[in-house]
């Protein structure tokens, strides 16, 4: 019996709504810094560290999009986000919301349930089952 307010029939399609908007929220973050869109980031030419950080987020975030290697492609995103949180938001100061981190770390976490969860319904990786 399920005494939650959103029916348990609703777990598949809200995790695959989760995929999609968590993975095109994650494609925007590469193409402001490789392509300066939708919104300028300020850079002419990326770091090569950035630059792979931009590589990973758009062509992994499609992949995640899609629900294609998920799993894999998830653990991956979940390791940038850690390396992007320890590197550029922690040594500002100890406190999320003080370094702008939040995001960092909701990514991270995301992308670790998916790594477990898999893709769920509505995905390249479920078609192939």
């Amino acid at each position: 019996m399920n005494s939650g307010i959103i029916p348990a029939s609703w777990t598949g399609p809200l995790q695959a709504l989760l995929r999609v908007v968590t993975g095109l929220l994650f494609i925007e973050h590469g193409t402001v810094k490789a392509f300066g869109f939708p919104q300028t980031s300020g850079m002419e030419n990326l770091p090569p560290l950035l630059l792979v950080a931009a590589i990973l987020e758009i062509i992994g975030g499609v992949l995640f999009t899609v629900g294609a290697f998920t799993r894999w492609v998830a653990f991956i995103l979940a390791g940038e986000m850690a390396v992007a949180y320890f590197m550029a938001h922690f040594p500002k100061t100890f406190w999320p919301v003080g370094n702008g981190g939040e995001a960092a770390i909701l990514f991270c976490f995301i992308f670790l349930f998916f790594a477990a969860a898999g893709a769920g319904p509505y995905s390249v990786d479920d078609s192939r089952k």
